[in-house]
């Protein structure tokens, strides 16, 4: 038996499936990529950044990049389970195996921190949608056909989300309490909805920011300011309440209004965010998780584009 119990079920699921592994290795390489990319991105409203900590005190940025890169197998087994397959019941259980399994992969390479659980959600569920996909399906398509496939995928990925995990752990997690106290939908809710956060909101907001000249990391910021501003995180609702989600949504809009990250006034009130959030102890990281999603689709079907104009 391995020493490392986060690996069990990778093994035994590749071992049956051995569909299309290129892909579902490919798939894996991205979603490490794109975990370690928003890590990186700076600066965050008190997140964790190439600055620092930001309200995370168990949590850096080493820890974030060796929580990423733990992630790789997850990914790849995910994306090997669903490549071929269509949404069911099986299929939805057999991802939420291979994400526990991760979880404990994370909390090995963080000593026991939480940093991607969010992530391992939401970019779990697109991965399995790229793979049941296939990579023909983005292949040199570009333009507002490319639009339409990030749309496509996130269905798909609602679709997996919307089939409830008969085996999940009774947990009351801070997500879900957070959704019960507030009434608002949480990670589920916006996967199960198709992540609108991400197709209409921080998706057209990173393409326009570049449209009007933004570099990749203003664009970036600018999506996650998008989002930010309307969205019922349930980690600011968990650490600060209505008052931290207000502040964070009033702040983003500012920003925005303000030029965006890219101006000097918007990068001023993009600062002056951050030190709002970090006073009140409250991290955005379910606008965090959904970044993620806007980098993955971005990236992925810009890959696929560019191989297919080859």
């Amino acid at each position: 038996m391995s020493a490392n119990p986060c690996e069990l079920y990778r093994f035994d699921l590749s071992a049956d499936s051995g569909r299309e592994p290129r892909r579902a290795l490919q798939l894996a390489d991205l979603a490490v990529e794109v975990l370690a990319a928003e890590a990186m991105l700076t600066p965050k409203p008190a997140l964790v950044d190439g600055r620092g900590s930001g309200v995370h005190l168990d949590l850096d940025l080493s820890a974030m990049l060796k929580s990423a890169s733990s992630l790789h197998g997850t990914f790849q087994s995910m994306a090997a389970a669903a490549a071929g397959r269509e949404p069911n019941q099986t299929l939805r259980e057999q991802l939420a195996r291979i994400g526990r399994s991760g979880e404990r992969c994370m909390f090995a390479a963080t000593g026991g921190s939480n940093a991607h659980r969010g992530a391992i959600w939401v970019l779990g569920l697109l991965v399995a949608a790229r793979a049941i996909q296939g990579d023909e399906s983005a292949r040199g398509v570009t333009g507002p056909r490319a639009e339409a496939g990030t749309r496509e995928t996130a269905a798909l990925a609602a679709r997996i989300a919307a089939f409830p995990d008969r085996y999940a752990p009774a947990q009351d997690s801070h997500g879900v309490r957070a959704c019960r106290r507030y009434g608002v939908r949480g990670a589920r809710g916006e996967a199960v909805a198709g992540f609108p956060h991400v197709i209409e909101v921080g998706l057209p907001a990173m393409w326009a920011a570049r449209a009007n000249g933004a570099d990749e990391t203003c664009a970036r910021l600018d999506a996650l300011m998008a989002i930010m501003a309307t969205l019922d995180d349930t980690c600011l609702l968990h650490r600060g309440g209505i008052s931290a989600l207000q502040a964070a949504q009033r702040g983003a809009r500012e920003t925005l209004m303000a030029g965006g990250s890219s101006s000097a006034a918007g990068r001023r009130a993009l600062l002056r965010l951050d030190a709002e959030l970090v006073k009140r102890n409250a991290s955005p990281g379910g606008c965090a998780d959904l970044l993620a999603a806007c980098i993955f689709l971005d990236s992925d079907h810009k890959r696929s584009a560019s191989i297919g104009t080859r």
